[in-house]
């Protein structure tokens, strides 16, 4: 077992588990980070079961629940969010909701969404949102969490594993962006 400082980066910073300043940044420009209001931050979300299916060759297969409460569910049934152990035994997730992605926040190169928007990552669906739920299914184990505003509320809480690997994220968006239907 090995620090998080030493863990390599390739999407997010392992070191860090909350970038108030980044969530902060995403909040007060909804305009540039989530341009098509709820919609785009769907298709952030439906962006990683696309990244799931490149990364193992499978199909991407993902279900979407639209809640009465205007919540948004979805799940997909990839190998669930990397999550390691570190140096004192914690489980430790991939810090995807509350830092930026190295990949594409700050590259004005980032493949465009279906919208028409750039891609930034995940974090701007958790900084925008009034809370949001990630359930974490692995093989080594499942696990949920919740945020509110993009920062986390609860620790990594285990859950009973089902046998399945998986992510569901589910959302309430903040009520002044642009509704996914009108």
């Amino acid at each position: 077992m090995t620090s998080r400082a030493d863990w390599t980066n390739t999407t997010h910073d392992w070191a860090a588990s909350v970038d108030h300043e980044h969530l902060e940044l995403v909040r007060a420009k909804p305009e540039l980070y989530a341009p098509s209001g709820v919609l785009h931050l769907l298709l952030e979300v439906l962006a990683y079961p696309g990244d799931e299916a490149e990364s193992t060759g499978r199909r991407p297969e993902c279900s979407v629940e639209l809640h009465a409460d205007g919540s948004i569910a979805v799940t997909d049934y990839g190998r669930g969010t990397d999550t390691r152990v570190d140096e004192h035994g914690t489980v430790v997730k991939k810090p995807v909701m509350a830092t930026k992605d190295l990949r594409f926040f700050e590259d004005p190169e980032a493949p465009l969404l279906p919208d028409g928007h750039p891609r930034r990552g995940m974090s701007v669906v958790a900084a925008s949102s009034e809370w949001l739920v990630h359930t974490n299914r692995r093989t080594n184990g499942s696990w949920t969490q919740r945020y509110e505003l993009g920062v986390p509320v609860t620790d990594l809480e285990p859950i009973p594993t089902d046998g399945t690997t998986g992510t569901t994220v589910h959302f309430l968006p903040l009520p002044h962006l642009a509704p996914l239907f009108s």
